[in-house]
């Protein structure tokens, strides 16, 4: 299990919070597979939730299923962050986290995101604000915690002065119950290998300067794409949690995977293409109920090249399905795809020398 201050996950995997994709529905699919111990929305403008800009309210959206949640935010002001973090409290986090990773410009040209890093000081001090303010409007119900990288520049890492296991030691601190690390450099974005012994080196600099019975814990984020992969980064980093993001695009079902191999030994057999397409086809309906037809329509046709990834057998082409979604004018044909497909339509043969390009 993992505890965060005084929340108890039911287990140690976390749905990251990926920008654009882990809005209600995504989260409520990969919840009904299981192994998901903790998930968390997409990132949150506390200017627009408390402004109740429809955008932010919409990703910020959740029910009585969809717990224990992480709320999102980022930004730079202290203030702001605070009476963010108290909006979320009082619309259902669980867990408030600082996003500290981001390295998406138009996050870190306003000192947000993974542009803390270059400011430690001004990070502490605003997890300081966050923390106080959670404290007093939940009574210590509610913990903070935050997701960095590495560090801004490679050439920090490379040399052996990346901030991460500094910052971690100081947010303990000041009050956050757990940090999660992308072992990657803002620099390197998401191109590249994760760096593991990064991630290590955070975990043994927070239980070096603990001086309680239990440092806070640590999760691993980065190159998670099957089970395997949890395992790894559990054993090499030394980390107590793993948080999956883009590897839960394709697979939703990974969490039940990584954890049934993490408590048992084995993986479940993977899902049938009848249970994948049963799975798509829930993900849609959802986007229709929690907001409307054109919504669902929008984001399946984003989406369909990553469901895609596992649905294809070997030397089968699967873009005249992809094709089909993407064109769907309505939900009607989206699902007349869907049937199609599982009629034995909508595919064809791949070239030994073909290699499909994702849109």
């Amino acid at each position: 299990m993992l505890q965060i201050g005084p929340v108890r996950l039911a287990t140690n995997l976390l749905l990251a919070p990926i920008a654009g994709y882990c809005d209600l529905a995504f989260r409520t699919i990969c919840r009904e597979l299981g192994g998901v111990g903790l998930a968390c929305t997409d990132l949150l403008s506390p200017q627009g939730l408390l402004r109740g800009t429809a955008t932010s309210l919409d990703l910020a959206k959740t029910d009585d299923f969809d717990k224990p949640v992480g709320m999102q935010l980022y930004g730079a002001d202290p203030d702001l962050m605070a009476e963010g973090a108290r909006w979320a409290v009082e619309h259902g986090a669980t867990v408030v986290d600082i996003n500290m990773g981001c390295p998406v410009d138009k996050v870190t040209k306003k000192d947000g995101g993974s542009k803390l890093l270059t400011n430690v000081e001004g990070a502490v001090a605003l997890a300081r604000k966050c923390a106080e303010t959670l404290e007093k409007v939940s009574g210590g119900r509610v913990p903070l915690t935050c997701k960095m990288r590495l560090c801004w520049h490679t050439a920090d890492y490379d040399a052996g002065l990346a901030c991460s296991p500094g910052l971690a030691v100081a947010l303990a601190d000041v009050g956050v119950a757990a940090v999660t690390v992308h072992g990657r450099t803002t620099e390197m974005k998401f191109a590249g290998e994760v760096i593991r012994p990064g991630i290590a080196r955070v975990v043994e600099a927070v239980a070096r300067a603990s001086q309680r019975s239990t440092p806070i814990p640590i999760i691993g984020n980065g190159d998670v794409r099957e089970p395997a992969d949890a395992l790894t980064m559990l054993r090499e980093t030394g980390c107590q949690g793993v948080m999956i993001g883009r590897g839960a695009l394709s697979t939703p079902w990974i969490f039940r995977d990584a954890w049934s191999l993490l408590t048992e030994g084995v993986v479940p057999a993977e899902p049938t293409v009848e249970e994948k397409i049963a799975i798509v086809r829930r993900f849609f309906e959802l986007m229709r109920a929690h907001r409307d037809d054109r919504y669902a329509l929008f984001q399946i046709n984003r989406r369909v090249s990553w469901f895609a990834k596992r649905l294809a057998a070997p030397r089968e082409g699967i873009k005249p399905f992809k094709e089909a979604v993407r064109h769907a004018t309505s939900a009607e044909e989206v699902h007349a795809a869907f049937d199609l497909f599982l009629a034995g339509g909508l595919r064809s043969v791949r070239r030994e020398d073909e290699v499909e390009v994702e849109a």
